[in-house]
């Protein structure tokens, strides 16, 4: 029992406040995959050249590059919310729901770009992919987050 506390106001909070620390969480697995990624496209060779000198294989990095900055920008804003003493617990269902699918995204992709190595524990991604897996369902599912997203936008409570 928390006190001061009344209903459900307490458990919720504690929720809230776990879904705001693995809206930062996952962005640190998204750049271990990106980090782990960028050593090996520079090291692999593939027809008489590294991966790094591939098209394709840049437009991907990039777009990791991207999405992870902007997690990055989500959560400190969030953050900056939460000093303030003004975030709201659909403010956070947003950030977790978002950097997560993003964080898992990106360790799809990485294990992909990987090749057949994408799929050995030797390499950061798969084991990423796998957490992550466990991470966008726990604390609220991402369906949970969208049905948040949309009362806010709505008013309307379709749980």
């Amino acid at each position: 029992m928390l006190p001061g506390v009344l209903g459900l106001k307490g458990p919720l909070s504690c929720l809230t406040q776990a879904r705001y620390g693995i809206a930062w969480g996952v962005i640190g697995a998204a750049q271990a995959c990106l980090a782990q990624l960028l050593d090996y496209t520079a090291d692999r060779v593939l027809f008489g050249r590294t991966l790094a000198h591939n098209q394709a294989v840049q437009i991907r990095l990039a777009e990791m590059a991207r999405q992870i900055t902007a997690a990055q920008l989500l959560a400190l804003q969030l953050g900056r919310l939460k000093e303030a003493g003004t975030l709201t617990p659909a403010q956070v269902s947003l950030a977790k729901w978002n950097n997560c699918r993003i964080a898992l995204d990106i360790a799809r992709d990485a294990r992909d770009l990987l090749g057949g190595s994408g799929i050995s524990a030797e390499y950061v991604p798969i084991r990423h992919m796998l957490n992550l897996e466990s991470v966008i369902t726990y604390e609220g599912t991402e369906t949970i987050h969208q049905l948040t997203i949309g009362r806010e936008l709505t008013g309307v409570n379709a749980f």
